[in-house]
This record gives C-alpha cells, sequence and structure tokens, in this order.
C-alpha cells in the first residue's frame, strides 16, 4: 500500500501543479463532462420526463422544443467555466437560469450544475455571502418541490434535494477547511524555517562577535606593547645596548605570548576534514589570577601599575574572571597607547555582596582622540563583555586629572553569562 499511495501522491501533486498553470483545463474538463453525463441524454430523450419514468411523472413536466432544451442546458452548464474564479457570478447565473427552467416546469438533468456550483462557492468564494447562496438554493429547491407535488410528497422532495444540497455545501467546507489547514501547516513550516536561519545567522553573528573581541583584546595589547618595547629599544640601542637587547627579548617573548593566545582564540574555529570539530590543545583562558602578570607585561613596557583586589573576587566564577581580565588589558592598552610610557596606572578590583567593581586610573592626558564618545572598538567590546553580566562601563577624564575606565558587574547569576 505504500508505494501505491505514494504513487497516487505525486500524481495528485503533479495534477495539482498542472492545474496550477492552466486553470482553464480543469474548468473546461469539468464542463466538457457535466455536458456528456447530463446533457446529452437529455438531448437524445427530448428532456428529463420523456422517455423513462412512469407515464404519470412524465405528464407532471413540460416537453420543450430540443432549442430550448439546448439554451437551457447551456445557461445551466456554461457558467462552471468561472466557477473558481467568479463563483458568485457563475452561482447566480445558473441559480438564474435554474428558476427560469423550473418556472417552464421543464426538468433537465443538466440541474445538477447548481450543486456543483454551491460547492464551488463554498470552497472558492467569500463565505460572507454564502448564506444568500442558500437562501436562493433553499428557494430553488422549494419550487422544484412544489413542481413535482404532483408525483412526489412535497417533504419526500424537499428532504431528497435540501440533503444534496447540504451535502455539496458541507463537502465545500470540509475542503476548504482543510486547504486552510494545510496553508497554515507550510506557514508554520516556512516561519519556522525562518527563523531556524535567523537563529543561525544569530549565532554565527554572535560568535563571530567574539572572536572578533577575543581577537581585539590579544592583538592589540600585545601590539602596543610590542611596540613601546621596540621603540624604548630603538633609543636605547646607542646609549644602552644591554638595555636594547632586554627590549628584544621582551618583544620575542610578548610575541610568543600572543601568538600562543592567537592559537588559542582561533583553534575554536577549526574544523577536521571530515567536519567533525578539533579539539585543539591550548592552554586555558586567562583569569584574575593572570592580571598580575598582565600588569608585568605592560609595566616592561613603560607603565608604572599600582595593583590591589578587595574581596573574595578568587570566588568568581570562570566567566566574570575572563571578563575582568579582558576589561583591564583593554584599559592598559589603551592607557599605553594615548598616554604612553612613564604613565602611573592605580587598578583596583573589588568584590562586594553583589557586584564587582573594576577601576583603571591613571594619570595621563585627559584628551584622548576616540575615546571620549566610545568610538573605539575597545571601549564597545568592554560593554558588550560587561553587559553579559548585567553591567556597565563608563570612560572619560578623572577629576583632578587623568583618564578612568570604571566597570561595574552583576556578581549574581546572569541567564547570558559564558
Amino acid at each position: 500500500m505504500g508505494p501505491l499511495v505514494a504513487r497516487f501522491s505525486r500524481g495528485g501533486q503533479r495534477l495539482r501543479l498542472a492545474d496550477r498553470d492552466r486553470p482553464w483545463v480543469l474548468d473546461t474538463a469539468v464542463v466538457l463532462l457535466v455536458f456528456l453525463m447530463f446533457c446529452v441524454p437529455d438531448l437524445w430523450h427530448g428532456g428529463a420526463g420523456d422517455g423513462d419514468g412512469p407515464r404519470r411523472f412524465r405528464l407532471a413536466f413540460t416537453r420543450l422544443p430540443l432549442a430550448a432544451i439546448l439554451l437551457l442546458q447551456v445557461g445551466l452548464v456554461l457558467p462552471l467555466l468561472w466557477r473558481r474564479r467568479r463563483p458568485m457570478a457563475s452561482f447566480g447565473a445558473i441559480a438564474a437560469v435554474f428558476v427560469l427552467q423550473w418556472s417552464l416546469g421543464a426538468a433537465l438533468r443538466a440541474d445538477v450544475a447548481l450543486f456543483i456550483a454551491l460547492y464551488s462557492l463554498t470552497l472558492h468564494g467569500r463565505l460572507r455571502p454564502l448564506p444568500w447562496a442558500c437562501g436562493i438554493m433553499v428557494a430553488g429547491m422549494v419550487l422544484v418541490a412544489a413542481r413535482v407535488s404532483p408525483v412526489v410528497s412535497v417533504w419526500d422532495a424537499l428532504f431528497f434535494l435540501l440533503s444534496t444540497a447540504t451535502a455539496a455545501l458541507a463537502l465545500g467546507l470540509m475542503i476548504r477547511t482543510r486547504r486552510a489547514q494545510l496553508a497554515g501547516l507550510r506557514e508554520r513550516a516556512a516561519r519556522l524555517e525562518i527563523e531556524r536561519d535567523q537563529r543561525s545567522r544569530l549565532a554565527t553573528a554572535t560568535e563571530r562577535a567574539r572572536v572578533a573581541r577575543e581577537m581585539h583584546d590579544v592583538v592589540g595589547h600585545n601590539l602596543a606593547v610590542m611596540i613601546t618595547l621596540a621603540d624604548a629599544g630603538l633609543y636605547a640601542t646607542d646609549t644602552a645596548p644591554e638595555r636594547g637587547k632586554e627590549a628584544l627579548q621582551l618583544i620575542g617573548d610578548t610575541g610568543r605570548t600572543a601568538l600562543g593566545e592567537l592559537r588559542r582564540v582561533l583553534g575554536v574555529l577549526r574544523e577536521a576534514s571530515d567536519g567533525a570539530a578539533v579539539t585543539p590543545e591550548l592552554s586555558p583562558q586567562p583569569a584574575l589570577t593572570d592580571v598580575e602578570a598582565l600588569c608585568e607585561g605592560v609595566r616592561t613596557a613603560g607603565l608604572d601599575v599600582v595593583y590591589r583586589t578587595a574581596g573574595d573576587v578568587d570566588a568568581l566564577d570562570r566567566g566574570m574572571q575572563l571578563t575582568v581580565y579582558r576589561i583591564v588589558q583593554e584599559a592598559l592598552t589603551n592607557t599605553l597607547k594615548h598616554a604612553g610610557a612613564g604613565t602611573r596606572v592605580k587598578l583596583t578590583v573589588v568584590a562586594e555582596d553583589t557586584r564587582l567593581v573594576v577601576r583603571v586610573r591613571d594619570n595621563g592626558p585627559a584628551h584622548r582622540p576616540g575615546l571620549w564618545n566610545g568610538e573605539g572598538h575597545g571601549l564597545v567590546g568592554m560593554r558588550e563583555r560587561a553587559a553579559l553580566y548585567g553591567g556597565n562601563v563608563s570612560a572619560g577624564p578623572a577629576t583632578g586629572g587623568g583618564w578612568t575606565v570604571e566597570a561595574t558587574l552583576d556578581v549574581r547569576p546572569q541567564a547570558g553569562a559564558r
């Protein structure tokens, strides 16, 4: 049964696609089928009341000329051509011919077109005029029942005719509801697919931003230190060659450190040739215990850094410690770039009950283009990191001179914390 059902399903799908491209083909086929099944017998016998049934049944109807029968049949069947494009107009035209025909007392098999028109109106038309169409249908059925009352009981005729009309109406409503459900499911599936793609793109953008932020922190800081050391070594070459040699060694150490951190950041992006993720053997992410080594590195570049902590900072989770490290790293890098060697920096990390305060203050110049309005990528990155822990970052000239960067983080668990 499975292959047979699948074959029928594929055939139905091909028919729907063909009907979507050429809808007039199906409408014409319906008209031809109704004409062959219900019009040709009447033309052959001269009407539904002639040539078959008991004698009193034949006498109850008016015999019309062949030309009149053909005209009525055309009026009943031809409007079915636009039963899907203009269902209400099609039903109205067929109902008018139907009333005219029964007013003349003629019975035609082509009257089935009225039930087809009601079904098409229910399926393809608007629902607002449907009660009017049902009222017209009931009036037409009452007219027919009155005409056949000499032969059939009025109530029996009404029961049969109204049951047939109800069946056409119910079939149209059922298929309409089913199509609406399928359309809703397709729309929901398409919406879910779009949402899935959006989530995927958002996750990709978030990961790219995270990697870019890490790259900026790692490369920016270490390059700033290396440039400062290189400048100092250049000046010391003539006066103190030993200090120049020491500067070169520090540049090499800083470069190796930067290379190791860069490999750690980029290692998560590597993929094996078979598509499986590679877990690189890399050092752990920096933490608060590494801040002292960070300070020592910038001290060699010429900054005078005083670092102290207060509170239980070691109890912070690894994600928050990494955030604090990167904020401190970016702040010291900016001080090194904008204030230069010889600047005194006071760095404090204070853990309180519900918040963590990181403050970096230096005695360098207060005018720092690109930092005052938050134009630098580093300040944006610091704010993004702080926002993960419900915090904020402020940066600007300090009272009494110098520059201050202050970050406040919420030590309570945050939903978006890494």
